[in-house]
């Protein structure tokens, strides 16, 4: 196992763990963070997310992480995040293609990828189904993350 591979099997570990300030030990202090949800984000709202998303699972989510390849300069994994949507209390299974790159031994480009309609499907139930594959709705879904994440931080 390279350096790189322990590096994301112990972010994972910890993000299983529910341990955001943990996870956050992994990331060079210029991440940057990119999904489907939240768009891009950079250095502490990377780690302010993944804590608010841990406390607001509280304690229910479930992390399987798999798959995990890693040389001096990138990697991916394969994870699964199992848990209940908070604003709908409705479970989604979302399964994710992370693509890593690294820095002085820290991960400092995190980009996660998923089907955002299937995301939606899940999260949203029949207006998901409908919607959740426009552009118009993936924009709203993203401008809501990115309100619940402004609410948290202060």
């Amino acid at each position: 196992m390279t350096t790189n591979e322990e590096t994301l099997t112990k972010f994972y570990t910890a993000f299983s763990n529910g341990n955001a300030d943990q996870m956050c030990e992994y990331y060079h202090p210029n991440i940057k963070f990119r999904d489907p949800v939240f768009g891009l984000l950079k250095h502490d709202d990377v780690c302010k997310m993944w804590t608010m998303l841990l406390e607001k699972s509280k304690g229910t989510i479930k992390i399987d992480f798999s798959e995990i390849k890693a040389d001096d300069y990138k990697g991916s994994a394969r994870w699964v995040a199992t848990y209940n949507f908070s604003k709908t209390n409705r479970k989604v299974v979302n399964s994710i293609y992370a693509q890593f790159q690294f820095q002085d031994g820290l991960i400092i480009k995190h980009t996660d990828d998923f089907d955002i309609w299937k995301w939606a499907k899940q999260a949203f139930g029949w207006k998901g189904f409908v919607f959740g594959w426009t552009g118009y709705m993936q924009k709203k879904i993203q401008a809501q993350a990115l309100s619940a994440l402004k609410k948290y931080k202060k």
